[in-house]
């Protein structure tokens, strides 16, 4: 069964649902965020278990807790788990006492002045990071003292409408580092292993445009490092189910602690490309306390993959939303091409939500191979009726950088600043 708000009524996965029900008025809040309205619902359909995708409430341990309250099975961690990562904050602290590298930082700072007085004592230059948040929402950088005045009301307003929780803290700010994520799974026995890791360093505001894996920067002895790091953070705070630990790896390649995802990724095709193992699948028989069926000495990486974001937004407005309705839709047709997609033709794209439309995963022997492929797939794609990032897409894929794998979380500012000077 699916929950829909009055504004996806006609999307294609209610219109594919055995059971549909509607919960409320498009403003998330009304609807996707009302947890009384979900489980109303779940009551009403006698489902026995949630699946929360990697959205709106997929992170929220007051929401897992209720599930589990009316008798459901809550397809993720455990609740605990969840708030324990939830509160940035305090999964530095935790992070930090398991041993594993974190970005030096601060606790919650209460006011400018104390954010100030902190970011002297880390050194320029800082990002103001929500306590709350997570997806790279409401990130202020600051190299200086004025920009941190200047940005510190915003980032605790930002914080507050985001996560209803206006708490911030400071990490120092690693130039030239890459988003390095891994994923990691876990069952309820305690065994854990982690499915290596995914390059996310292709973002736009500090939210992932283009994912692959594996990482162009990653040898096998750093991955070995990287994945042992990933599993101890999951194993300090008792995780079970599959999660994302992300990392900053630094140009002198050492890596810190982000944050930990506990849920579902949207990236999460790549790693299914690359190992062979459906993570959904995994998710629902962990939920159902089966054993972690392998070991991590079975576990192997073969071959590339790329995954696209395909968004409608404006990327010469600053990526600004871009709504309307779809009047002309064609994906490529190549059979090994996965398309996850959540428009159809004559779909309506509403501005109450994320503007992402779908996902395009190309998998190729190698990462040459695998760049060309994808190249040619954006290309093979129309979408008629608004703006895309596609033209994006063809810009970082026919970039010689890129190429080479030359990419850190500022690459994608950079290159389009470039673009526009030309």
């Amino acid at each position: 069964m699916a929950v829909h708000s009055e504004a996806d009524a006609e999307a294609p996965y209610v219109r594919e649902a055995n059971v549909a029900f509607a919960i409320g008025p498009p403003p998330a809040r009304e609807s996707y965020l009302k947890v009384e309205a979900l489980l109303g619902a779940l009551a009403a359909s006698g489902a026995d278990a949630v699946h929360p995708g990697y959205g709106f409430l997929s992170e929220n341990a007051a929401f897992a807790r209720a599930v589990g309250a009316a008798g459901a099975t809550w397809i993720g961690p455990s609740p605990d788990a969840i708030a324990q990562m939830g509160d940035k904050a305090r999964a530095r602290r935790l992070m930090l006492e398991a041993g594993v590298p974190v970005v030096p930082g601060s606790s919650v700072v209460p006011d400018e002045e104390a954010a100030l007085a902190s970011a002297r004592g880390l050194g320029w230059p800082i990002m103001i990071k929500a306590s709350a948040g997570g997806g790279g929402i409401g990130m202020v950088a600051c190299e200086t003292e004025a920009d941190l005045r200047k940005g510190f009301s915003s980032a605790v307003a930002r914080a507050r409408a985001a996560f209803a929780d206006g708490a911030v803290y400071l990490e120092r700010l690693v130039h030239g580092a890459r988003h390095i994520e891994i994923q990691i799974v876990a069952d309820c026995q305690g065994a854990t292993a982690h499915l290596f890791e995914r390059e996310c360093s292709v973002q736009r505001r500090h939210q992932k445009v283009l994912e692959e894996a594996p990482s162009p920067a990653v040898d096998e002895a750093l991955r070995r490092e990287l994945g042992a790091a990933a599993v101890q953070a999951a194993r300090a705070i008792g995780y079970y189910n599959v999660g994302t630990v992300e990392f900053l790896l630094g140009p002198d390649r050492k890596f810190y602690f982000m944050e930990m995802n506990t849920r579902l990724q949207v990236e999460h095709p790549v790693t299914e490309m690359t190992t062979g193992i459906d993570l959904v699948e995994l998710q629902l028989r962990l939920a159902a306390g089966e054993a972690l069926p392998f070991t991590q000495s079975d576990l192997r990486q073969s071959g590339h993959a790329i995954e696209l974001r395909i968004y409608a937004e404006d990327p010469a407005k600053n990526f600004l939303p871009s709504p309307g309705t779809i009047t002309k839709l064609r994906w490529p047709e190549a059979s090994d091409i996965r398309v996850d997609a959540g428009v159809v033709e004559g779909s309506k794209v509403t501005p109450f939500y994320d503007p992402l439309l779908g996902k395009m995963i190309v998998p190729g022997p190698d990462r040459a191979q695998c760049i060309a492929k994808a190249r040619a797939a954006v290309g093979a794609t129309t979408i008629e009726g608004l703006k895309t990032n596609l033209p994006v897409h063809e810009m970082v894929l026919d970039d010689p950088a890129f190429q080479r794998g030359e990419i850190t979380i500022s690459y994608l500012g950079a290159l389009m600043q470039r673009q526009r000077g030309r």
